[in-house]
C-alpha cells in the first residue's frame, strides 16, 4: 500500500502488445520495467530526470530488485505504477511500486528496488543534494 506520509509519483499507460505473452497476459518481466518507468516518471515529477542525473556524472546502479505477483493485467488494460522513495542512505536508495489496475485501484504488483550512486568510471559517490532532500518531503 502507498504512503500516506510520502510523495508518490503516479504515471498511467495502456498495457502494450509486446510486453504480453501468448496469452495476452503482462510478462512477469515486464513490471521490472514498469518499475523503472516509475523511477523515470519520479525523477521528472520532482523536477529532474534520470538524464541530467546521467549528464551530472553519476548512474544509479541496480543492486537488488523485488516483485510479487498477486493478480495479472492484460492486453489494452490501463495500469498504473504508484513509486516512492522508501529508503535514502548518502550512497543509495530503496524505491517501492505499486501496480494498480487503472479502473478498479486493485492492486496487481508490488515491490522495490535498490540502488548505489556511482560515477561514470565506477566509483562509488554520494547521491546528489536534490535527490537526497527528496527523502524528506
Amino acid at each position: 500500500m502507498s504512503p500516506a506520509n510520502k510523495f508518490v509519483a503516479e504515471t498511467t499507460f495502456y498495457v502494450r502488445y509486446a510486453e504480453t505473452d501468448a496469452m495476452g497476459v503482462i510478462h512477469h518481466a515486464s513490471y521490472i520495467v514498469y518499475f523503472e518507468e516509475g523511477r523515470s516518471s519520479y525523477a521528472r515529477q520532482r523536477g529532474s530526470d534520470y538524464a541530467k542525473f546521467e549528464q551530472s556524472g553519476h548512474y544509479l546502479a541496480v543492486s537488488e530488485v523485488n516483485a510479487r505477483y498477486g493478480k495479472s493485467a492484460s492486453y489494452g488494460q490501463q495500469i498504473t505504477v504508484r513509486c516512492w522513495i522508501d529508503e535514502m542512505k548518502s550512497r543509495g536508495l530503496t524505491f517501492a511500486y505499486e501496480i494498480v489496475a487503472a479502473q478498479t485501484q486493485e492492486v496487481l504488483v508490488t515491490g522495490y528496488s535498490k540502488h548505489i550512486c556511482i560515477t561514470h568510471d565506477g566509483q562509488v559517490a554520494r547521491l546528489p543534494d536534490e535527490w537526497r532532500a527528496w527523502a524528506n518531503t
